[in-house]
Parts: C-alpha cells; sequence; structure tokens
C-alpha cells in the first residue's frame, strides 16, 4: 500500500520542482511568479511529508486530492512557462490576464489545504491531539463525504474509543440514507468496520456490527462485504463474542438475508444456523449436561440421557451431581415443576426425536453401586455438548433480561430470514432444537421474540407446504413438536387480537395437508376469522383454508364439510358479495371449493350460494385466469345439478 501512495505522489513532487525552476527564470509578472513559486514550495513540503508517512495515508482520499493537486500543478507549471517568454514578438503575443494568477493562487491554496487535511486526518489519535479537522477544501460541494472520510480514517488509525465513537458516526450517517451507506462502503468503510468487530470494545463492537448491517440494503452491497469476509467475522463472533454484540450481528445477518437470499447458503455453511439455534435455545428448553446432541445418518439429532434407568419412563428427573452441574433458570421463572407443561412436553419430544430411552429414577442401591461411572457420563458429555453446539457459555448467565431477550428475538429474526425460500436451511433448521424453541416462545417471549418466532414458523411451513420430505420429516402429525407447534399457533389463532395473527393463520394454512382426518380443531378458529373487520385477517383465513379444501389436499371431503358445519358458507357469501376487492377473490375460491366437493349441502343451499356463484361468473374480475374460471363454471355445474329451484329458496 505505501509503495502505491508513492507512486501517486512522484509526478506532483516532480511538478512542484518543475514550477519552482521555471518561476526563477520568468521574466515577466515576476512578482506573480514568485508567489506562486513560495506557494508550490510549501505545497512540495507537505507531498514530500505525505510521502515519508505513505503507509498511514487513507488511501481512497489520498487518490482524490492528489489526482487533483497533480491537475492544479499541471495548469501552474503552463502558466509559469508562459512568463519565460523571450523576445518582444513572444511578449506581446502572449497574454496572460492577471486574474490567471489570481485563481491559480486560490487553486494551489486548495490544494495546500487538502494535503494538510490528508495529513491531519492520517496521523494517529495521539499526534492529532483530538483537534478539529475541519473541512477540506476538495469536498467543499460535497460535505457529507469529508465527514465520511474522516471517520474511516479514525477508524483505520484511531484509539479504541475514537474508532468506537467513529462507528458511531458511520451508524448515524448509514441509517440516515441510503446513499451514504453506499459510500461509505465506496471509500473502504468494510474493512475497518469488520476489523472493528473483532477487537474492539464491546461498545464499539456493538457499533460496528450495527453499522455493517445498515450497509447490506442492496445485493450489491451485501455480496461486497461477503467479498470481504463478513461471514467469518459473523460466526466468530456468534460463536465466542459479548451477547450485546452477538445481537446486532444476528440482526445483521437477518439484514443481510433479508436483502441479498443468496447469501442463505453461505452463512449456512459457516454454522451460523447452528450457533443461531444455540442462542434461541439457551435458557429456552433445559440444556443439562445430561444432554448431547448428536447426528444420525439422516441428520435428526438425537439425545443421549446420561442417567440411569427403572421402570418409571414418563417422568424426566435430572441425576447430575451439583458439583458438577448448576441449575439453569427457565425463562418463565422458578417455577414448581407441575407448573412447567410446555417444558415437559418440550422435553419429552427431545427424547422422542433421538428414540431413546427416557432416564428413569434410579433405586437407591443403583445410585451407590454406579456413582463413579455417572460422574465419569456426565463430565464427558458436558463437554461433548459444548464443543457440538459451538457456542461458549461462559458468562451469559450473568448478562441482564433486556440482552437475553434482545439476543433471542435476533436469533429468530436471523433464521427466519435464513429459511425464507430455502429448503436446505429449513431442514437444519427442524432438525435442530429450534422448533421446539419456537413453541415455547411463542408462548413465553416477550413481543418482539413470539413476532419473529411466529414468522421464522411462517417461512419454515412454506417451504414445507412445497417440500412433501420436508414436510414428512419435520412436521409428522403424531410428532410432539408439531402438536405443541400447532397448539400455539392455534391459542394464538383463537384470541385473534395479535400481531401474531396473519403469520399465525399463514403457517396453519401451509400445515394444512399434515392434518388427519379427525383433526378438524384448526378449522372453526378460521372460519370465525371470515367475519374479522379487517380486511387482511379475512383473506388471509380464506387462503388457508382454501388450502384445506383444494383437491390437493387428500382430505379435501373432510375438511370442506368441516368448514360448512362451522358456518363457512354465510360468511364467505358476505365476502363476495360486500367484500373488498382483495378479500373477494379468495373467499370466491375457498367457496368454489367447498361447493365443488359437497354441492348435496342444505347448509349452501340455505346459504343461496348458486346465485352467489351465478352472478361472480358475470363478472369480469372475479375469475383471474383460466384455471379459475374452470373451476368456477364445474363448482355451478355440480349445485345446479343437485340442488333444485326448490332448496335453493328454501329458508
Amino acid at each position: 500500500m505505501a509503495d502505491i501512495v508513492k507512486q501517486i505522489l512522484a509526478k506532483p513532487i516532480q511538478l512542484a520542482d518543475q514550477i519552482t525552476k521555471a518561476a526563477d527564470e520568468a521574466s515577466s509578472f515576476k512578482q506573480e511568479c514568485a508567489e506562486l513559486k513560495s506557494k508550490t514550495e510549501k505545497l512540495a513540503g507537505l507531498l514530500r511529508q505525505a510521502a515519508r508517512a505513505s503507509s498511514d495515508l487513507y488511501v481512497r482520499p489520498t487518490r482524490r486530492i492528489i489526482d487533483d493537486t497533480e491537475q492544479v500543478l499541471d495548469k501552474a507549471l503552463a502558466l509559469v512557462l508562459k512568463c519565460r517568454a523571450n523576445g518582444i514578438m513572444k511578449r506581446v503575443f502572449t497574454i496572460i490576464p492577471a486574474a490567471a494568477f489570481r485563481k491559480m493562487s486560490s487553486q494551489l491554496e486548495n490544494s495546500i489545504g487538502d494535503v494538510s487535511w490528508l495529513l491531519r486526518v492520517s496521523a494517529s489519535a495521539d499526534d492529532r491531539d483530538d483537534e478539529y479537522l475541519g473541512l477540506p477544501p476538495i469536498a467543499s460541494n460535497e460535505p457529507i463525504l469529508h465527514l465520511i472520510w474522516e471517520q474511516i480514517a479514525i477508524l483505520y488509525s484511531g484509539s479504541l474509543d475514537n474508532r468506537s465513537e467513529a462507528a458511531a458516526s458511520l451508524v448515524s450517517l448509514a441509517r440516515d440514507n441510503d446513499r451514504y451507506g453506499k459510500l461509505i462502503i465506496e471509500e473502504g468503510g468494510v474493512a475497518p468496520l469488520l476489523k472493528l468487530v473483532k477487537e474492539g470494545t464491546v461498545e464499539g463492537q456493538e457499533y460496528a456490527a450495527k453499522a455493517i448491517g445498515l450497509l447490506g440494503r442492496d445485493p450489491e452491497s451485501v455480496d461486497h462485504m461477503i467479498q470481504a469476509g463478513v461471514c467469518t467475522v459473523f460466526a466468530k463472533i456468534l460463536k465466542e463474542g459479548p451477547m450485546k454484540v452477538q445481537a446486532e450481528t444476528a440482526w445483521a445477518v437477518s439484514e443481510f438475508a433479508a436483502h441479498y437470499p443468496k447469501c442463505q447458503d453461505l452463512f449456512a455453511q459457516h454454522n451460523i444456523i447452528r450457533l443461531l439455534v444455540s442462542h434461541l435455545a439457551f435458557e429456552t428448553i433445559e440444556e443439562h449436561s445430561k444432554y448431547a446432541i448428536a447426528s444420525n445418518k439422516a441428520s435428526i439429532h438425537a439425545v443421549v440421557m446420561a442417567s440411569s434407568n427403572n421402570s418409571n419412563v414418563n417422568k424426566v428427573k435430572s441425576v447430575v451431581d451439583e458439583d458438577h452441574q448448576p441449575p439453569i433458570r427457565h425463562p418463565t421463572g422458578n417455577q414448581k415443576p407441575k407448573q412447567m407443561d410446555m417444558h415437559n412436553v418440550v422435553t419429552n419430544t427431545i427424547a422422542m426425536q433421538g428414540g431413546v430411552k427416557l432416564p428413569q429414577k434410579p433405586s437407591n442401591n443403583q445410585v451407590s453401586q454406579g456413582n463413579a461411572k455417572q460422574t465419569h457420563q456426565v463430565n464427558y458429555l458436558h463437554q461433548q455438548n459444548g464443543s457440538i453446539s459451538g457456542v461458549n457459555t461462559k458468562g451469559r448467565e450473568s448478562e441482564d433480561h433486556e440482552t437475553k431477550a434482545s439476543m433471542k428475538a435476533m436469533a429468530a429474526r436471523a433464521l427466519w430470514h435464513l429459511a425464507k425460500g430455502n429448503s436446505l436451511n429449513c431442514r437444519s433448521i427442524t432438525e435442530s432444537r429450534a422448533l421446539l424453541c419456537f413453541a415455547v416462545l411463542l408462548e413465553k417471549g416477550i413481543e418482539d421474540v413470539r413476532f419473529n418466532s411466529a414468522m421464522a414458523l411462517m417461512e419454515i411451513t412454506a417451504v414445507a407446504e412445497q417440500d412433501p420430505d420436508l414436510r414428512r420429516s419435520a412436521f409428522k402429525p403424531n410428532s410432539h413438536a408439531c402438536k405443541i407447534i400447532v397448539d400455539q399457533l392455534l391459542k394464538i389463532t383463537e384470541e385473534g387480537d395479535s400481531e401474531l395473527l396473519i403469520p399465525c393463520i399463514k403457517a396453519i394454512g401451509n400445515l394444512a395437508r399434515t392434518f388427519r382426518a379427525t383433526e378438524t380443531r384448526m378449522i372453526a378458529p378460521l372460519v370465525k376469522l371470515l367475519d374479522e373487520r379487517e380486511a387482511d385477517v379475512s383473506k388471509e383465513a380464506a387462503i388457508a383454508l382454501a388450502k384445506f379444501a383444494c383437491a390437493d389436499n387428500y382430505l379435501h371431503l373432510d375438511h370442506s364439510k368441516a368448514i360448512i358445519s362451522a358456518g363457512g358458507a354465510k360468511h364467505l357469501v358476505q365476502l363476495v358479495y360486500f367484500g373488498e376487492q382483495t378479500v373477494q377473490h379468495p373467499a370466491l375460491l375457498l367457496l368454489c371449493y367447498i361447493a365443488h366437493h359437497v354441492p348435496d349441502s342444505e347448509e349452501l343451499a340455505q346459504a343461496e350460494v348458486l346465485s352467489v356463484l351465478e352472478w361472480a361468473s358475470k363478472q369480469s374480475n372475479m375469475a383471474q385466469n383460466e384455471t379459475e374460471n374452470t373451476l368456477l363454471q364445474e363448482a355451478k355445474s355440480r349445485l345446479e345439478l343437485y340442488q333444485s329451484r326448490g332448496s335453493r329458496g328454501f329458508h
């Protein structure tokens, strides 16, 4: 880098020497040339000082300032050479306006100011003494560029505290304007920010991670930072950084994945999904040292229990010696075992997924005989679990509640965006403890944690809807994890007044093919939401129910009957006739499905569904494509076949 800077400076220094020599030989405008010579010598001195400090110079402004200075010196040399004209005729025909010298003098002053600023901004914090650097003349037309240069220069050469303040300034700039973010990237701000994330103070690391996340607002910017090595840095921080910095890093991961989906696989390759799940599981499900998470041939995590067994297989009790494993607090507080129903379900589910026996309470003689062996197992499994989880848990228990909640919220947000539209990532997430964590956090988490968990489940189930293998492995009907997730989704859907409502409705709809014929408990709450005053809620409820009633669902007949029994027909008729345009179409589609599958329904006759379909078939904007138009005509034909005019008028 120093050699490049010296090469940049070589020509301006040569030009300055030529101007000095030419000014001494001037035969006209000697006073003006002497003034230019004085300023050129001052500029040459600064350029030589810059050459000596080339290794410390901030390259981006150096290039622009030296390029501009070189142009000024070229013009100054041309002007001074005109003053060397010999002979009467040359002097007569060489016209030099007096204003030319004033303009050139001003330009040399600006170059002196630019190079002086460059030397000051590139100096270390000790040499600078916190002096105000001022605005370099080159940045007078774009003051924000000068500010970005100054902050990035501090990131390169300042003390840790000054670098922290500079990162905070860049956060403010990047948050205010997308263009400023691009300037920060273009002016070389990514590399020093990444360095600060790795080795700064905790506050500096936080600001640097936040700034990097704010810079990733478009695919080009994210790709630039990935090329700069951001994945490796993020993985290192998520593994062993301070929790506050880890939370900001997880947020940055979510921003990158949201704005540049191609980076999802890169993050997965750096084990970031596994690290995020570990953060999500911390104090969400109890991870005593008796658990060790391993992978079988199908990559589904198994649980190895380090306890003795007896005949009682329905209860899970810890047999870990208190000297070897301190208790870990449950996120809901210090509750009695009988109050921790969700945790009991989670613990049983972990054991069932691994295909292992639950530990049984040992008898007194078994405890005395196997004490030494048990201690060896616990210590071994504790080491094994720590190495597999990958996250350094030292000191995490002492973090304040707000920091822990923020970490979980950001981890869930990152998993949400990493899962979106990516089957491989969804498989990695569902084969871990993440689904169990989402179930607990939906019930017990704070607002942000619950929302991000719901969004993550929505995206995972959306991928599972299109991926049969993922759907069968992650959301088996007899899976405890699936059951407790559905329980939480239904609970939120029945409450009906939460910002979690729409993602939970979508998640239930995405899982429509996983439910058995006998399991119809999710139909009634969705039908109830058809009568919701908010159009968006009614729309999503209709779309979700359509996934139950469509022909692609093997149990479409059972689900259609359940929708009718729950009173869905009358709500759908109202929505088709009087609903907003965004609701009319999904409501009509659902009505066509149930009319097609259950044309002999008395409820459909009483609701006069045939009249609705006849009216809809005459509206040009109802059927949006040929497939929907065909479905509408078939549903109408089947109703006409099964329902007489008399039955349509039945009250």
